[in-house]
């Protein structure tokens, strides 16, 4: 039996023993609107900050995200834009795939749920 946990009400972190209490907020009503892109063949240079200004072009942007090298810290290539509202998600993928940014063609689509488990499986000696 799951207990409600009504809007503002802390939420303890016990299951990781943490002993904090973080705000439990429910998802807001329209969110299903969220659309999240992946953006491809980023300069390794490119910021956050440079592709929130260029998506922004097209509608405001829930999060950006450029994803690093553990070790470097330096930028994979690739990076996530969330948007609030579809259409403009929709809006930004065909203006943006293919134009050019850091001298790179950008590379846009519709990301794809992270495939979980499978890993590993590497081979050994027979």
């Amino acid at each position: 039996m799951r207990e409600e946990i009504p809007v503002g009400r802390t939420v303890g972190n016990l299951a990781h023993g943490c002993g904090g209490s973080v705000p439990f907020e429910p998802p807001a009503a329209g969110n299903e609107l969220l659309k999240k892109l992946y953006v491809g063949n980023l300069a390794f240079t490119a910021t956050e900050e440079e592709l929130r200004e260029l998506f922004e072009q097209h509608g405001p942007t829930a999060s950006v995200r450029v994803i690093t090298d553990r070790e470097t810290g330096r930028s994979r290539g690739f990076g996530f834009v969330e948007f609030d509202d579809a259409a403009n998600a929709d809006k930004a993928l065909a203006a943006l795939d293919g134009q050019e940014m850091g001298g790179r063609p950008l590379r846009v689509n519709e990301a794809q749920d992270r495939q979980r488990g499978g890993g590993g499986g590497g081979g050994g000696r027979r």
